[in-house]
Parts: C-alpha cells; structure tokens; sequence
C-alpha cells in the first residue's frame, strides 16, 4: 500500500489530523523588529497582544518551496492545500515543491490544490481529504473529487477591524477606516477568484451575524458542515453557532481558533466562517 499524507500551509488552522498522516508549512508574520512563525510553538496571545500596541509596517510570508518540500516527508502520495492564490505566493511554491518533489522521487504523485480561501474553508477541504483517504478512494478518485467538491464550498468573514488588511495592500485604506467606527463591522466572503470581498458595513456585533446567517441561509444552506474560527471572540462563535443550530437543524456546526496567519489578518474580534452548500 502507498503511503498517503495531507498537508496544508498554516492558513488552514490545523497542526494535525487524527487518521491521516498531516503536516502545515508555516506562514511567518513579520515586523521591523519581530518575526512569528506560524507553528505550533507561536504564542498566540503574544502575537495578538503585540499587535494590539504595534504601529509600524508589518507583512505576512509564505512558505517556500523547500518548506513546502519539508512537509511532504517521503510520502508517496500528498495532497496539498494552499492558501489562496489570490493572496498569496503559496500556492506557486508548493507547485514548484511538487515539480521537484517528482522530479526527484519517480513514481512519486503530488496533487495541489489552490483553496482561493483561507483559515475554515481550507480546514474543509483538508477533512474531506481525509474521510476519502479513510474510505480507501485512489488518488485519481480524489483528483477528480476535489474540484467539484471545491464548488460547494464558501467562507464568510466578519471584522473588527481592516488595519493589517490595509497595511498589506490586501484592502483599500478607505474601506479600512469604516471598520470600528461606531461599531462598524465589515462583513464579506472569498470571491470565485479568491479575493476577500466586502458585502456589507453592520454596526453592532449582532447585526454582524444576523447578516452573516442570511449568507449562509442564501447560499442554499440546509445540510452539511459549517466551521466557525474566532480570534478571541469565543462568544461570537458561540451566538452565531447557536443561531444556525436553531435555524438549520440540519447543519453540523463546530467551533476552532484561528491561529497566527489568520488571527494577524482577522484581529481581535474576528470570526471567520467555513461552510458547505448544498
């Protein structure tokens, strides 16, 4: 039997899986005078507290190639999940990790996957690989199976603020400086190309997740997994997982943290939404 492992960039929130062997290359984000590795040894709460008082230039960056090849092992067959292109370099350095990875390894396959999302959309993708890998699928089956499973896949955010956003010229500064102006919040999705899109400007935390369950509710929602992935606003997730539950007692809904990636980009307050259409 080949061996098979998963393998995402830090985006996807996941340091390991409970089946299937798993490995995350880390984001770094970095400042003039700080550098945090996205791995599972980041002090989370430091981050986010050095954030908080920083004023100065900051980046995220991605993984490299070698990274990437790091984290594939001496696997036979990997399936690799990466933040979206649109954002982001790591897509283009794990399929060049796969090109070398191949070349070097005959007989050797390395299937990548450009998530045109982030954080609980990736977390999607990687558990579905997992429970066709459980279920014995050939790598072609899951080849074929990804991208149309892909398509029935979505992420909404809702945020606090935009100020890392802005800083990275992932978004305009004068859609920045509406968020938290008198409780602004700015909720938006991952669009078909995957860039981060506003929809709508809410003011209030409750408005915020009534808008954010009308999303769901229109993009055909009824059955399936939705993965609500909070940066210390445990209980927003918790209102809004209670709010589907009532509303949409066929979804199976489950609460995680962002890590160091995705709590730099979403910042104190932010909830980020995974979740299966139907």
């Amino acid at each position: 039997m080949r061996t098979v492992k998963i393998v995402a960039d830090s985006s996807a929130n996941l340091m390991e899986l409970k089946t299937v062997a798993f490995d995350a290359a880390p984001l770094k984000i970095i400042t003039a005078k700080r550098e945090f590795v996205d791995d599972r040894n980041l002090d989370l709460d430091e981050m986010i507290g050095y954030f908080k008082s920083y004023k100065g230039r900051s980046q995220s960056s991605c993984p490299n190639p070698e990274d990437w090849l790091t984290t594939f092992g001496d696997a036979e067959d990997v399936f690799c999940v990466a933040i979206t292109s649109g954002l982001s370099g790591s897509y283009n350095a794990a399929c060049i990790a796969k090109e070398m990875y191949e070349a070097e390894h005959p007989g050797r396959r390395v299937f990548v996957i450009d998530s045109l999302s982030a954080g609980p959309e990736l977390t999607l993708l990687v558990e579905k690989l997992e429970e066709l890998i459980v279920a014995g699928k050939s790598f072609e089956e899951i080849c074929v199976y990804m991208p149309e499973y892909q398509k029935k896949t979505g992420l909404l955010f809702m945020l606090e603020s935009l100020n890392n956003f802005a800083a990275n010229g992932r978004v305009s500064p004068a859609v920045a400086k509406i968020a938290g102006v008198l409780g602004i919040r700015i909720v938006g999705k991952a669009s078909d190309v995957g860039t981060l899109e506003p929809t709508d400007k809410c003011r209030g935390e409750d408005k915020s997740l009534k808008t954010i369950l009308k999303h769901l509710k229109e993009s055909g929602l009824k059955t399936g997994k939705v993965i609500l992935a909070h940066c210390l606003n445990e209980s927003a997730a918790n209102t809004l997982k209670n709010m589907i539950e009532t509303e949409l007692p066929g979804v199976a809904v489950k609460i995680g943290k962002n890590l160091g990636l995705c709590s730099f980009y979403a910042e104190k307050g932010g909830l980020l939404v995974g979740f299966e259409k139907s």
